[in-house]
């Protein structure tokens, strides 16, 4: 007899290897909201196929309870941003080491107060030192490859 282990949470590899940004956006009814992109970056791309790579990024979504695709409803996450100071994490359930986003004050503060963020989890890398233009292209054309996924993570 034999048994496969799997992991209960994300590998640490793929954890050390996440890129994310933070900005500040609205919904559609026009009220504020918090916005999160966490991608991976072309080095864990580089140590395997792409498609292990987006099976990696699938388990991380699976781990907050499950993402969606942009023609789905987007789904209320588990707890799983915690603010510590002018900090904010991300937990992942299952996992021991939680990434801190990059933010800035009014950013965290507006988390703060609305207790959400939106999640996009991106399934094809993109290397940290990516600006601004850069990162609106990519989302741009995720979106258009169905290669984003959608969650709205919380604070409570």
């Amino acid at each position: 007899m034999s048994v496969l282990l799997t992991p209960p949470g994300p590998e640490l590899r793929l954890l050390v290897s996440l890129a994310a940004w933070t900005w500040p956006g609205t919904r559609p009814d026009g009220r504020e909201i918090a916005h999160i992109l966490i991608t991976h970056t072309p080095a864990l791309t580089g140590s395997g196929t792409a498609e292990t790579t987006e099976a990696r990024m699938r388990r991380l979504s699976a781990s907050l309870g499950g993402l969606a695709d942009a023609r789905e409803v987007i789904p209320e996450l588990e707890r799983c941003l915690q603010i510590v100071g002018d900090q904010v994490l991300v937990h992942f359930p299952g996992a021991s080491r939680r990434l801190r986003l990059p933010t800035r004050r009014s950013w965290t503060e507006q988390v703060a107060r609305s207790g959400e963020a939106i999640l996009l989890l991106g399934l094809a890398p993109l290397p940290q030192s990516a600006g601004a233009a850069k990162v609106d292209a990519y989302l741009d054309a995720a979106l258009a490859a169905d290669r984003l996924l959608f969650g709205r993570a919380r604070t409570r």
